[in-house]
């Protein structure tokens, strides 16, 4: 089966542990989706000032630099309205109250059809699903 995505629809991970971004990075273009990665808020925000075919933010919320995930999520929705967000996270009592509106959570550890279906539902890119019901562990 292959997912029905919009040209536009790169998806930027946003994770300070350089194994757990490139895990969600390979489930990200396994589901047909460009992925970019940013070790940070910082880069995070770069990247997004230079592209203009990022669709989806998914971010974590630890991270090294001037701004955790939840900050993130917040500058980026200022700044980019149109930018779909997801903040993963481990933390209890996370919920999409805690985000700007539109943006969604997904409690760790999250299968990764549920992370792909999550983005399918924000950008609109039909059901492609991921045969592989692997748990993403990333930090909290």
């Amino acid at each position: 089966m292959t997912a029905r995505i919009p040209p536009t629809s790169a998806v930027l991970i946003v994770e300070n542990d350089c194994l757990l971004r490139m895990l969600t990075t390979d489930l990200v273009e396994d589901a047909g989706f460009l992925a970019l990665q940013a070790a940070n808020a910082d880069d995070a925000l770069a990247l997004l000032s230079a592209r203009s075919d990022i669709a989806v933010l998914l971010t974590g919320v630890t991270m090294s630099g001037n701004m955790d995930g939840m900050r993130l999520a917040h500058v980026a929705q200022e700044r980019w309205p149109h930018l779909k967000v997801i903040v993963a996270s481990g933390r209890p009592g996370l919920s999409d109250a805690d985000l700007p509106a539109g943006c969604r959570t997904l409690r760790k550890p999250y299968l990764a059809a549920s992370m792909i279906s999550t983005i399918n539902g924000l950008i609109g890119a039909g059901a492609f699903s991921p045969a592989s019901d692997r748990r993403v562990y990333l930090d909290v």
